[in-house]
């Protein structure tokens, strides 16, 4: 019987726990053994392992977070740990390591296919959806109905006080969530480090949507543009002279990674996983997952490396249009 082991790696993102119970579940379907990784790559070093069944992975498609944990491990940056962590791999007879991860994650793993001949499947996870090579990774969807769930409670105190409203979404370097979380929250400004706006622009759209009869204003900005604290402070000075009540700031921060996943992700990390384990019995290795044109497909791994997945520019136009 062959052994396929599975890890979380990076980040945590809603939906990891469905694709960890779509890889057990689909393992035993085909009848491998799966062993669970805890930590990682920390894990990997460490020889964390345990056997997981189908029952293992019972009542966890609707929770947040990862069973499996996860951890960030420097120490997987160097060689002589890679090592142990693939010689730990071959005593266990892992025919396949499954990384549920992102961008670091993969290149991490390609490390162990490169150096020491471990075959790796990789299955995109991010709540920035900044994966390239992939339209979606897990989590994102998550992610953007958290923000917006969020954006829209705010909204209340902004009209109540007439203020406008600065809230600073994450992302790391990318504006997939901000752009998102932009036109399903009618933001008036939605600013991401792709397309950015001078802030005179700024300024100006908020002055028009007032003189629209528009009395407060919600600009959203993606963490890699600037910190939503000096957006406010900025637009606080510019605002002085008009009649506004005031420029308020919130950050919102690990709330967006956390809770229950939607649907949507719960439905794409149990294609990917399935999908995943399919593509290992059919002989398929060095692979990661991807979703293309709606259809979940497999890539090169390497694919993903050194490159940036930028947001459609129709999206943003958009946005654009709609803040009219």
């Amino acid at each position: 019987m062959k052994r396929i082991a599975v890890l979380t790696s990076g980040g945590d993102a809603p939906g990891l726990n469905a694709c960890i119970r779509a890889v057990v579940r689909a393992g035993h379907y085909y009848n491998l053994e799966v062993i669970g990784v805890k930590r990682g790559f920390k894990g990997l070093i460490e020889k964390e392992f345990i056997n997981l069944s189908p029952r293992d992975v019972s009542q966890i498609i609707n929770r947040g977070g990862t069973v499996l944990l996860s951890a960030r491990e420097e120490r997987f940056h160097q060689y002589q740990y890679r090592k142990i962590a693939a010689q730990n791999l071959r005593d266990e007879k892992i025919d396949a390591l499954f990384v549920i991860g992102g961008n670091g994650s993969f290149q991490g793993a390609y490390l162990l296919v490169k150096e020491f001949g471990i075959p790796v499947i990789g299955i995109p996870k991010t709540i920035d959806n900044d994966t390239y090579g992939t339209e979606y990774t897990i989590g994102f969807d998550t992610a953007v109905n958290n923000a917006v769930q969020a954006i829209d409670k705010i909204r209340d105190t902004s009209m109540s006080h007439e203020r406008v409203f600065v809230i600073e979404v994450m992302g790391r370097k990318s504006g997939f969530i901000a752009l998102s979380a932009g036109i399903a929250t009618g933001a008036d400004v939605t600013l991401i480090p792709e397309y950015p706006f001078p802030m005179h622009v700024i300024v100006d759209s908020i002055l028009q949507a007032r003189k629209r009869g528009k009395h407060f204003s919600i600009v959203i900005v993606a963490e890699g543009v600037a910190s939503g604290k000096d957006i406010a402070q900025i637009l606080s000075e510019k605002l002085k002279p008009y009649d506004f009540g005031g420029v308020r700031y919130s950050v919102l921060g690990y709330i967006q990674r956390g809770g229950s996943p939607t649907a949507y992700d719960r439905i794409i990390a149990s294609r990917f996983g399935v999908f995943a384990v399919e593509q290992f019995v059919k002989g398929k290795e060095n692979i990661m997952v991807a979703l293309e044109n709606g259809k979940v497909v497999e890539k090169p791994l390497e694919v993903s490396f050194g490159k940036i997945k930028k947001p459609d520019l129709s999206d943003f136009e958009l946005n654009n249009i709609l803040t009219l």
